[in-house]
């Protein structure tokens, strides 16, 4: 078999053992790697129903088909296991130099099961694993705990994927790390505390064979030089951060969270002026020529020195959303994120919800007391010491940390249930993940792609506000193009999101971000590696069975119809400011679309998937558990 190794590899924890499994073509035909073989791999791993906590639920990694090779962007792969922030598919990707490890190391995926007696790293040694003693990594940040590893084992060439002191405290939205980039968002980080798994370390010394090589590295070599111009520009420029200001011009840029889509100082914290003023150098993953992180430094005040890599997501949540209107303390409060091992996106939002709950006199000051802070914190939007303050709290699960380390559905909750207030109507999340940086209320499209997204509300797992923002449709209205809309954006990105491929090179095959220019240079490259004979349907099918399985998954984890949902703000109330003032997506208009949506996706009105689509797709074990 070619690009593949046909093998994956199990850990058992508590028994501290493992052994291969063996997996053949034909299997890997359909899942092809990343998301879609990771949460394949959750499929037939996972106690149905189990407690995300429980030793029921396995971390699964899948590898990517083009990791390792010349192919650029591919040096990717897919974590998975149930999500404790949602109850359902926690799907994340993360890339550089681990997955190449990993590739080196013959394995294609790898399944670590139950929970370890005490706190332990793996060392996955090409075919041998060790199981090694992590007290000496226990309370290391992220980027601390790779080095120590390499440290201890004497080789610089071991990469890990780790966990920092927000995971081992348990933060719900914990991260796991990997060569300073964030398989994000779904709460990997908790899971793998609860398994007192500290790192997952590789030493991988081996070849990587592939069907075609000289017709591989032709390829590759087109779409490099391609990725070098100007299709990549925005990127290798600015970085994501560059949507600050665009954002902000469409009246959709989050701001004091989601009350409002313009933020009067949106210049002080742009990609541009971050990039005058803050801008370190800029960086690139393994196998990447793009290069798009932006390394950023604090340089005055009391944050001064703090650096991380900043990208737009991250950047949103911890300045306009908290109305902080200083750079300083937004790249403080990510490196804090970064560094500790929680999702920036998550942690900024949360900070959000309780500032908002503070100005409303939901929380107070007495509420912020602690041994660090006796008089307690004035969380107001725009205090960047006290987000800094919680943001450290909520690492350390002190004081009031405790609750926000929960996220904003569980934060919000308990709250209501203790004071009778109605927080939970500026709790932004969408089956208990918090939402994406761009304000749906102005975009239609992406308000259905953010309420039926498997994950959560995401922009990474759908591109349905790219119809919105080009103008496509009107953005403002809805109308029967919305479903089928939705459908082809979330498996387009499905595809990226399998092989998988980093979203920016997307461009770069014919100067065309579409299937018609993508998918037969996408067909080349998965044939050149593995001798395939793939053609432009078989690559929609990629798309669309990875979205199936999570789907799926969700299904057999008791997801209903009304699980597909929009916060309460999205749905009620309109912003008062900017372009896209006066708008809501209404409970009728998501009804609607939802219908649309499930129609053009084969499925039932309830969202169900018919036994004979299941079978369609390959899946005939699945159609047989949750097929209607």
């Amino acid at each position: 078999m070619f690009g593949y190794s046909g093998k994956i590899l199990h850990i058992d924890l508590i028994e501290q053992k493992t052994w291969v499994e063996g997996k053949t073509e034909d299997w890997y035909k359909i899942w092809i790697g990343g998301v879609s073989m990771a949460t394949r791999l959750c499929w037939e791993n996972i106690t149905p129903g189990c407690d995300p906590y429980s030793p029921e639920n396995p971390v699964c990694f899948a590898n990517g088909i083009f990791a390792g090779t010349p192919v650029p962007v591919g040096g990717k792969y897919g974590l998975a296991s149930k999500s404790p922030m949602t109850g359902f598919i926690g799907d994340s990707l993360s890339g550089s130099w681990f997955s190449i490890a990993l590739k080196r190391a013959s394995w294609d995926g790898v399944v670590i099961h139950g929970t370890s007696e005490e706190w332990v790293y793996l060392f996955i040694d090409d075919e041998r694993v060790e199981f090694r003693d992590a007290s000496k990594l226990m309370g290391l940040g992220t980027f601390a705990t790779e080095e120590a590893i390499r440290d201890e084992l004497a080789d610089d060439q071991v990469r890990s994927a780790t966990i920092g002191p927000a995971g081992e405290n348990m933060v719900r939205f914990a991260n796991v790390t990997n060569d300073g980039r964030q398989a994000g968002r779904t709460g990997h980080g908790s899971v793998w505390a609860s398994k007192k798994l500290k790192a997952v370390s590789v030493r991988g010394t081996k070849g990587i064979t592939v069907a075609d090589p000289e017709t591989l590295n032709k390829l590759s070599f087109d779409i490099t030089k391609a990725a070098q111009g100007p299709h990549t520009s925005k990127y290798r420029l600015l970085g994501t951060v560059t949507n600050v200001l665009n954002m902000n011009k469409l009246g959709l840029l989050p701001t004091r969270n989601y009350q409002e889509g313009v933020f009067e100082d949106a210049e002080k914290v742009s990609g541009e002026y971050l990039h005058e003023h803050h801008h370190v150098k800029t960086i690139a993953c393994a196998q990447c020529p793009i290069a798009c992180e932006q390394m950023s430094m604090a340089k005055t005040g009391p944050w001064d020195g703090a650096m991380t890599g900043i990208e737009y997501e991250c950047l949103f949540a911890n300045s306009s959303n908290l109305g902080i209107n200083d750079l300083n303390a937004s790249i403080r409060l990510i490196e804090v994120a970064d560094h500790g091992g929680m999702d920036a996106m998550s942690m900024g939002i949360t900070i959000s919800w309780a500032m908002e709950s503070f100005e409303k006199g939901v929380l107070t000051k007495e509420d912020f007391k602690c041994e660090k802070y006796p008089d307690g914190l004035e969380l107001t939007f725009g205090n960047g010491m006290a987000a800094v303050a919680t943001a450290e709290m909520i690492r350390d699960q002190i004081g009031i940390g405790k609750l926000l380390s929960q996220g904003t559905k569980r934060a919000s909750e308990k709250i209501d249930e203790e004071r009778g207030t109605k927080s939970y109507q500026w709790a932004m999340n969408s089956k208990g993940l918090e939402t994406a940086g761009y304000e749906a209320r102005g975009l239609k499209t992406f308000s259905l792609g953010s309420a039926v997204g498997t994950r959560g509300p995401c922009h990474n797992r759908t591109a349905s506000y790219d119809p919105d923002i080009k103008g496509v449709v009107d953005r403002f209205t809805v109308d029967d193009t919305r479903g089928e809309l939705a459908r082809s954006t979330e498996e387009y990105a499905a595809v990226y999101d399998t092989l998988p491929l980093c979203k920016f090179i997307r461009r770069c095959f014919t100067g065309k971000a579409d299937r018609a220019g993508a998918w037969p240079m996408i067909a080349k490259l998965i044939n050149a590696t593995t001798g395939w004979n793939y053609e432009y349907d078989d690559i929609d099918l990629i798309g669309e069975r990875a979205f199936t399985i999570k789907k799926a998954f969700n299904i057999r984890e008791g997801w209903k119809r009304t699980d597909d949902t929009l916060p309460y703000r999205w749905m009620n109330e309109p912003m008062t400011k900017g372009p896209s003032a006066g708008h809501f997506t209404s409970d009728e208009e998501l009804e609607y679309m939802k219908d649309l949506y499930y129609k053009a996706k084969g499925w039932n009105n309830d969202g169900m998937i018919p036994k004979e689509k299941l079978k369609e797709l390959g899946m005939p074990d699945v159609a047989e558990q949750i097929g209607v």
